[in-house]
């Protein structure tokens, strides 16, 4: 395990307590918290950095090792258009609270007028933004306002049968929030090209991509089965609770954080020739 790894795990998870929601198991948190820290290695970020992260989410687990990363003398901006309710308590466990400012906005439409960032980030939030024309509004914005952007995004690949697991209820959440609410949330995961198509139509060019495998637990495709039991349609209702069922025994037998993509790009118009 690398010594900075290490470090984090003593320094950082150590202070924040399980939590009791099964049926994820009491530090999935923590868990979800590692495989960010070990993302954001892929990410060109430095201490001292004023970092603007989108999509921080009511567990602030990104926002916690970026905060950790950019040490005292860093800053990070964590947006989130509604997602809250946890995250001032975590980010105050964790002992960073003071290193981050949360702001409550829609990141279509960024408040700054001007590059006010080293670097912009998204990790694992891509598949939150309901369609591709959200997906290139945010990118663009994120490349107007930051010097360097770095996206993050499960793909979908599975090597082994826990990776099978986690895709198989994962792709459930599509559907099941359609069914009930009418639009699509939790995107299937895309290909890497595909993110890099996003970059590109969003006013970006490619730095750096790449992907890597975790080899951590993961738990966050889990859903509810009575969110499935709410959807109206009784035809759709039984479909989705038969396919959730087959994939829920998978996935308590264990599942695994599928291969992640990440990029680093930077604004065409505002690069140096």
């Amino acid at each position: 395990m690398p010594a900075n790894e290490e470090k984090f795990r003593e320094e950082i998870l150590s202070k924040i307590p399980p939590r009791n929601e099964p049926p994820l198991p009491p530090n999935w948190l923590h868990i979800e918290m590692l495989e960010r820290f070990r993302v954001l290695r892929f990410a060109p970020l430095r201490e001292g950095m004023n970092v603007l992260e989108i999509g921080c989410g009511a567990h602030a687990i990104t926002t916690v090792p970026l905060a950790y990363l950019v040490d005292e003398t860093g800053r990070v901006v964590a947006v989130d258009k509604a997602r809250w309710h946890f995250f001032e308590e975590i980010t105050s466990v964790a002992g960073l609270k003071h290193r981050i400012i949360p702001m409550k906005l829609d990141a279509r439409e960024l408040p700054f007028p001007f590059k006010a960032f080293d670097l912009a980030v998204l990790v694992h939030g891509i598949r939150s933004l309901k369609n591709e024309e959200t997906i290139v509004k945010v990118i663009s914005e994120m490349l107007r306002v930051s010097d360097r952007v770095f996206i993050a995004e499960s793909l979908p690949i599975a090597n082994n049968e826990r990776q099978r697991a986690h895709l198989e209820l994962y792709n459930l959440r599509q559907e099941i929030f359609e069914a009930l609410f009418g639009e699509k949330d939790d995107l299937h995961y895309f290909p890497l090209e595909k993110l890099e198509e996003f970059v590109e139509r969003a006013g970006g060019r490619i730095v750096e991509s790449g992907t890597f495998e975790p080899n951590l637990p993961h738990y966050l495709a889990y859903i509810p089965r009575e969110y499935v039991s709410q959807i109206k349609d009784e035809k759709k209702r039984t479909e989705l609770l038969e396919r959730w069922d087959r994939a829920y025994e998978k996935w308590k037998n264990g599942a695994e954080h599928p291969p992640v993509g990440w990029l680093i790009a930077e604004s065409e118009v505002n690069r140096n020739p």
